[in-house]
């Protein structure tokens, strides 16, 4: 049985059909690199459909999962597998970009223990990393091993741009805001944040049939009004996100009425709160570090893959003052705050020198045109791709192709 290696690509914060290039081209780029240097399996691509990136992550795990589950079932039915579970012919890399790393990382989590990273309250049980005692003081002992009995088997999961233990500060620093004083204060500088982030003339829009239903894993497409007032600015739904909660912060000091009525402002901030508790994880620096070495035990026991391609500013940007950290040089301008002490699996930088900020380089990363590093950051992934693969699954693959 010739076996399948699935990579499964998942689009991150507001993402949607073109975070991987225009007709997906990234994707199939990555597929045929791959496929060439790993001929003993057939390679196929696969793509999760847009959906809403707002609500609670572990819903957001839970619904793909699933679909995840249907796709590599499909497979293992038309390969004829007699034990999927046991000796699967189907292994998975699951491939995010910016918050879809995250989405992948804690599916695979859940899939080898049951017990995911995002909602947990005890740090003794769910920290790979840390022992614990027993009420008597009993010798220390590690939480159980991750269960290779996968299904689907996560081979690996690679993340590009994925901000695994946060966004740098120095993204959002900017002169004009400083410390907010006041509510009027953070209304006035969350306005220029918005310019800044290129929400030109962003209204915020709401629909109290959509604010009540459930969130659906596979969502119908945005309007395109809505589309359309994102057009051309590289923060899209974030600037929309500022301006609510600017209006949230002129709230508090009265004079919010004279932007928004009442179920405006109610409905407005509901629309923000759904999305913000989604990116919310980024803040959550101890669930974030916990997940990294989850990812990294993975790696030790299981020889599951975890690698991340980091955007890193090149000859184009120039350096940039921070208030709170001092100035923060062209060339050490990042995304992602990157791992200093801890293992955190394989970071490997991707440099755009045509980028003039973090932002451009981050949503940049699958356009040719825009990324003068694209070919090496695709070469790269490709060699970390077949390093996981070279493992006794892949050699005792052998016969015929089997598509998706």
């Amino acid at each position: 049985m010739k076996k399948t290696l699935l990579l499964c690509f998942i689009h991150g914060f507001k993402g949607g059909e073109s975070t991987f290039g225009d007709n997906y081209a990234f994707t199939e780029h990555l597929r045929q690199l791959v496929a060439a240097d790993l001929p003993k399996i057939n390679v196929n691509v696969v793509v999760y459909p847009k959906y809403e990136t707002r609500g609670d992550l572990g819903e957001c795990v839970a619904r793909f999962r699933d679909w995840l589950m249907n796709k590599v079932i499909d497979l293992e039915v038309a390969a004829g597998t007699s034990s999927p579970t046991i000796d699967p012919s189907v292994r998975v890399v699951l491939v995010g970009h910016s918050m879809g790393g995250i989405v992948a990382a804690e599916t695979a989590i859940e899939l080898s223990s049951d017990k995911p990273i995002h909602g947990s309250t005890d740090p003794a049980v769910e920290d790979p990393k840390l022992d614990h005692r027993t009420a008597d003081s009993a010798p220390l002992h590690r939480p159980p091993s991750p269960s290779s009995l996968m299904f689907p088997y996560i081979q690996g999961v690679l993340g590009f741009d994925t901000p695994y233990l946060g966004i740098a500060p120095a993204v959002f620093a900017h002169g004009v805001e400083g410390h907010y004083a006041t509510a009027s204060a953070a209304l006035s500088q969350l306005s220029s944040l918005t310019s800044l982030l290129g929400a030109k003339g962003a209204q915020v829009q709401s629909n109290a049939t959509t604010q009540k239903r459930q969130m659906a894993a596979l969502p119908a497409p945005e309007k395109k009004e809505e589309q359309q007032r994102n057009n051309g600015s590289p923060w899209g739904n974030w600037g929309k996100i500022a301006m609510v909660a600017g209006a949230a912060a002129a709230a508090a000091a009265g004079g919010a009425a004279a932007y928004y009525n009442r179920d405006q402002i109610t409905q407005s901030v509901s629309w923000a709160t759904s999305h913000l508790e989604f990116v919310g994880v980024l803040y959550r620096r101890e669930e974030l570090r916990r997940r990294v070495a989850y990812m990294v035990r993975l790696n030790n026991d299981l020889g599951v893959g975890f690698g991340n391609f980091y955007t890193r500013l090149g000859r184009a940007a120039g350096s940039k003052e921070v208030s709170m950290v001092g100035t923060v040089m062209g060339n050490e301008r990042t995304f992602c705050v990157l791992p200093k002490k801890d293992p955190a699996g394989d970071w490997r930088e991707a440099i755009n020198d045509k980028a003039k900020d973090e932002v451009t380089a981050h949503i940049s990363m699958f356009d040719l045109k825009d990324n003068p590093g694209y070919t090496k950051m695709a070469h790269d992934a490709r060699d970390m791709i077949v390093k996981w693969l070279r493992n006794d699954w892949y050699e005792s693959s052998n016969g015929d192709v089997i598509r998706a």
